[in-house]
């Protein structure tokens, strides 16, 4: 059962920042799950929100802001946003890293980043798993490197998410815990699938979910895993 830290260790420290991801391997996870958007100027942003109002000091879409304006805002008046460069280089291979593609055309960045990492800094594809809810970026993704895992994410239907896993040739589908049962959990494995299971923070249900045939649990407080 592999142990997912929700945007870091998300019920501990603010999300998505070096401090969550630190508290997240204090707490030994197996994976970070994280997720990324491109920035005006091209980079890719570790950020949850399209929007930049419910964390930070800063206003508007994170989309439409540069490089350098995002770097000028702090996340609850202390964090810093970071970049995915940064957090890589930060993790340095210490758990593996599960990258949401949440923003729009973030499926090639990310593509061109992971490669980077495999080819220059010692890591390996087996140390990522690429996922999305979003039908064109998994659809960019897939056809473009087979070799790096893929997930498809799902708060509707395991149905649907197992349909497109056979479509894009995933490795994982990613259902929210109140979708899971015992008969669609053994069709995806049937169907060769792999199954890691969100936002499971709740002791009871976490010990629910271990009853089904899933392979990890993404948690805000992974320590309860």
């Amino acid at each position: 059962m592999q142990k997912i830290g929700h945007r870091g260790a998300k019920g501990y420290t603010v999300e998505n920042t070096l401090e969550s991801f630190q508290k997240a391997i204090d707490l030994n996870v197996d994976a970070i799950e994280l997720d990324v958007h491109v920035c005006k100027t091209g980079e890719l942003i570790v950020f949850h929100d399209f929007t930049l109002e419910r964390l930070t000091n800063g206003k508007g879409e994170i989309s439409k802001s540069s490089l350098e304006e995002l770097k000028k805002l702090r996340i609850n008046e202390k964090f810093k946003i970071p970049t995915l460069i940064e957090v890589l280089d930060f993790i340095d291979r210490r758990c593996n890293v599960n990258i949401e593609l949440k923003g729009h055309d973030t499926a090639k960045a990310v593509l061109n980043l992971v490669e980077l990492y495999t080819k220059n800094k010692n890591w390996h594809y087996s140390n990522f798993i690429i996922s999305s809810f979003q039908y064109d970026e998994l659809s960019k993704f897939s056809t473009q490197n087979k070799n790096i895992p893929l997930a498809i994410l799902t708060q509707t239907s395991v149905e649907q998410a197992i349909d497109w896993a056979i479509e894009f040739k995933a490795d994982y589908i990613h259902p929210h815990f109140s979708l899971l049962t015992l008969d669609n959990c053994n069709f995806a494995k049937e169907k060769g699938l792999k199954i890691n299971t969100w936002t499971v923070n709740e002791i009871e249900d976490i010990e629910h979910v271990k009853k089904y045939n899933i392979d990890g649990i993404i948690s805000d407080f992974p320590d309860r895993i």
